[in-house]
């Protein structure tokens, strides 16, 4: 049965970060590396997109404890949780869709999202990457670490799937609901590139996993 993205995340507060850190293959190296590849100048200004508890920040916070972090994410509970973790952090926590939440333009040394953007097609995802681009500054850059399908066809199964689920549940909202539909490397980059980014890398890979860098 699908569950609303928020909803699924909070029934599953309790263990979530065990399950993250244990569960998920590699886990325990690409959160720290993903929070290696933030900025570690004073102040830096970092946007996270589906931040929920906080996991990459928790390793973020150890290298710049002087960063200024602005998460948005839908889950309320998993936002309380990241609010008590990181109480005395520069931390502004935005509850609500990163696809409708307006950005600072011009603002962000960088932003990062981790386990969060396989849900979305690339279609979606252009206009949003778009938004994340225009918030950073002329030097900023895009951290996304997430994992992919293994290719063209898994990626359109994964997708069929979903619609497919829906339509047996009688679901015909626009609500995000929690299944994953990973798109391949190769199209996330071009989500990437066609949103304005000048350069995409992958900076690590882990299985089906993989670190980007999208510098403006």
């Amino acid at each position: 049965m699908l569950e609303k993205m928020n909803e699924f995340f909070d029934k599953r507060l309790d263990g979530y970060e065990e399950h993250q850190l244990n569960v998920i293959e590699s886990a325990n190296e690409f959160y720290p590396f993903t929070a290696a590849c933030l900025p570690v100048n004073e102040n830096a200004a970092v946007l996270d997109l589906g931040c929920g508890t906080g996991l990459e920040l928790g390793y973020y916070f150890e290298l710049n404890k002087t960063a200024k972090v602005t998460g948005i994410d839908l889950a309320e509970g998993m936002l309380k949780v990241l609010k008590e973790k990181f109480a005395d952090k520069s931390l502004t926590i935005i509850q609500g869709s990163y696809f409708d939440v307006p950005f600072e333009k011009d603002f962000y040394d960088a932003a990062v999202s981790v386990e969060s953007l396989h849900h979305f097609t690339k279609d979606e995802k252009i206009p949003l990457y778009r938004k994340v681009f225009e918030a950073l500054k002329a030097d900023g850059y895009f951290i996304l670490t997430d994992y992919f399908a293994e290719s063209d066809e898994s990626e359109i199964f994964f997708r069929k799937e979903l619609i497919r689920l829906k339509a047996e549940q009688g679901i015909d909202d626009n609500e995000f609901y929690h299944y994953d539909t990973p798109l391949t490397v190769e199209h996330e980059i071009q989500a990437l590139k066609e949103a304005g980014f000048s350069t995409v890398e992958i900076l690590g890979q882990w299985g089906a996993t993989c670190a980007i860098r999208a510098k403006k």
